[in-house]
């Protein structure tokens, strides 16, 4: 009976040491273990935040966004082009770049949408976030609810906190909104639409 109890007792060490030392032998640990750590903090532990130079961003328009003719929503993606894992957290900064260049960028005032949490990205894994414009409204150069004038710029500089600031084209349009507000949500490892 004496080693039955002992066996426990070294599982459940070697789980809390593997815990300290690495997540990804926790997990391995903690299939031997009751006393697993939770899934939902354990990926973002143990990983630095990703650099600028380990990310990628690409943007297009978001499949459901605002009624109107402007752009309305659009998704960033971020990929780790890195050979290291690396963790995202946080809300974005926004800003609209004139003639596509930083220098001459227009901050956005953002509203948070959600509950920041971290996410460990692997090499080649992806994290998103979903950006709803003012939507502008009407044909040709369309107008503004609020009367101000449409605005319409070539590319955004997203930023993320530890991460930098990314400068960024949609695919498949240019950035026409309205009111130079925009909503955010926080980095997140699911797809938004």
């Amino acid at each position: 009976m004496r080693n039955r109890h002992s066996t426990r007792v070294t599982a459940a060490a070697l789980t809390a040491i593997a815990a300290a030392l690495s997540p990804a032998a926790a997990q391995t640990a903690s299939a031997t273990s009751a006393q697993a750590a939770p899934a939902t903090t354990a990926p973002a532990s143990g990983a630095p935040a990703c650099t600028p130079r380990a990310l990628e961003a690409t943007a297009y328009q978001a499949a459901h966004r605002p009624l109107g003719t402007g752009t309305g929503a659009a998704i960033v993606q971020f990929t780790n082009v890195s050979a290291r894992a690396c963790v995202l957290r946080g809300h974005p900064t926004v800003a609209v770049a004139g003639n596509g260049s930083p220098e001459r960028s227009l901050p956005l005032k953002v509203t948070r949408k959600g509950i920041a949490a971290p996410v460990r990205l692997a090499p080649g894994g992806k994290a998103w976030v979903k950006l709803t414009f003012v939507q502008v409204q009407g044909e040709a150069d369309g107008y503004c609810v609020s009367g101000a004038t449409p605005s319409v710029f070539p590319t955004l500089v997203v930023g993320l906190p530890g991460a930098g600031k990314h400068q960024v084209a949609l695919v498949d349009g240019e950035i026409a909104e309205c009111d130079n507000k925009v909503t955010v949500t926080a980095v997140s490892a699911t797809r938004p639409s």
